[in-house]
């Protein structure tokens, strides 16, 4: 043991000119701790080692970690350390834990602080309470193997009870704390049981990003079973949800476009998803190969949520559904998710559709896809040509324009004309092809599209 005094040697590794013997540093901390004499000197000692954590090597770091768990574990009811020390050693160890990349969290984990935080949370007052819960908090943030032990040791019944008379202050670490252990199956069954779930809807609102999209995840992991979905539903998740969407980077936007699919597969809940505004968001959440973030596998995913929709919601949830691969078609760059997910036979199958609002919103969705080659081609295989020749003697005049719109780009793709011409007689084709060359301009188009329909409405003969 080296004959330095503790406190001198300790004060002066404070200063940035010294480059100090750490192995001599870590053995004079050791006396300190282990002395027992001074409390105050502990303190000090302790709250050096806190200042200096930014230059200490993380090794000497790592062997201060037992010596620091074991200041919180002491329960010796005749020599027992006071609440400052205990203080000044949680406060140490969160400090500690930011360093080393996770392994040093690790490692707090496993040297039995955790189980320590854990039976203070309860008895501690509210200075003392603040200390351990930021130090829980780094615990759980750096270190995602201590999740599982917080979780399976009560963790998340204390922070629950917790977060029912806790401040604001406190409570933000909590609701972070939550969102890490509801990751986990277990955490989030414990939630679910114990009434929990407004604070998990209050986490996916307020705090950090990532622990926003935390919570965020765990929603939509929650939200698969009908029971959780309508308890988030009704405590207003799908307004936080397309907030996250709307604000969120582009991880997070994929986290809570999935969680949102999940939320609005129930038929139920889609006008809801709708009138939040969700249908724009998911149309920039599939914009074009700069969206590097969502993979063609999750854009899909979120189509398959609309695409169930249209099978088996009623007429208004279909209608909804329709406009949000309307406003996907907008794009010229976006992934080809509508083909990819199987949606254009469900579309056209539906202009059969005996209601007048989800034909007219099918027929728009039909006529912007009309626009890609390749949607095109998936249209015409899937029998949209003769329905929407059909339906230019619909009494709708929305649907005539927008069915005149998608057969005159079907007639100008070359590889198409001969479906074309086997469905609409040489008459109607001429006609449609002096509209098309006539059709110069954008603002002679909708005119001339109306001439369209009525020249060939009026044959009585057109098939």
């Amino acid at each position: 043991m080296g004959s330095s005094n503790p406190q001198i040697l300790l004060r002066k590794t404070t200063s940035v000119d010294m480059n100090p013997n750490w192995e001599q540093v870590l053995d004079q901390f050791e006396q300190v701790m282990a002395s027992g004499i001074d409390e105050a000197l502990q303190v000090d000692a302790m709250k050096k080692l806190a200042y200096l954590c930014n230059c200490v090597p993380e090794e000497i770091l790592n062997r201060t970690i037992p010596i620091l768990a074991k200041v919180l574990d002491d329960n010796d009811s005749s020599n027992g350390l006071s609440w400052s020390v205990r203080q000044a050693a949680a406060c140490c160890l969160r400090r500690i834990s930011c360093h080393g990349d996770g392994r040093l969290a690790t490692e707090i984990g496993q040297s039995g602080a955790i189980h320590s935080l854990l039976r203070l949370l309860p008895e501690s007052d509210h200075d003392f309470q603040r200390v351990l819960v930021g130090c829980l908090w780094c615990a759980v943030t750096f270190g995602s193997e201590n999740r599982v032990i917080v979780a399976t040791n009560g963790g998340l019944e204390i922070v629950v009870a917790m977060l029912n008379s806790c401040d604001e202050d406190t409570g933000k670490y909590l609701l972070e704390i939550l969102s890490a252990l509801t990751l986990m199956r277990e955490g989030r069954r414990v939630l679910s049981s114990l009434g929990g779930l407004r604070f998990l809807v209050e986490a996916a609102r307020f705090g950090s990003m990532v622990s926003r999209e935390r919570a965020c995840q765990a929603i939509g992991l929650l939200g698969v079973r009908k029971r959780a979905r309508h308890r988030l539903v009704e405590l207003g998740i799908i307004l936080v949800l397309v907030e996250l969407f709307r604000v969120g980077d582009s991880t997070t936007k994929l986290v809570a476009g999935n969680s949102l699919g999940v939320i609005s597969a129930h038929v139920d809940y889609i006008r809801l998803v709708s009138e939040a505004g969700a249908i724009l968001l998911y149309a920039e959440l599939l914009q074009g190969p700069d969206f590097i973030a969502v993979a063609e596998e999750n854009a899909i995913s979120i189509a398959e949520h609309l695409i169930r929709i249209l099978r088996e919601g009623d007429d208004e949830s279909k209608a909804v559904a329709a406009d949000v691969f309307c406003g996907l078609s907008d794009y010229k760059h976006s992934i080809p998710v509508v083909r990819s997910s199987g949606a254009i036979p469900i579309l056209v199958n539906l202009l059969r559709d005996g209601n007048v609002e989800v034909r007219e919103r099918v027929s728009g969705a039909i006529a912007k896809l009309s626009y890609d080659k390749e949607d095109r081609v998936a249209l015409a295989d899937a029998g949209a040509v003769p329905l929407m020749i059909d339906i230019l003697h619909d009494e709708s005049e929305e649907l005539r324009d927008t069915a005149t719109e998608a057969l005159i780009n079907f007639y100008e793709d070359p590889s198409l004309q001969e479906r074309i011409s086997a469905t609409i007689d040489d008459l109607s084709l001429q006609r449609m092809e002096m509209i098309r060359l006539h059709a110069s301009n954008e603002q002679m188009v909708r005119s001339l599209r109306r001439m369209f329909i009525e020249q060939l409405t009026w044959d009585p003969d057109l098939v």
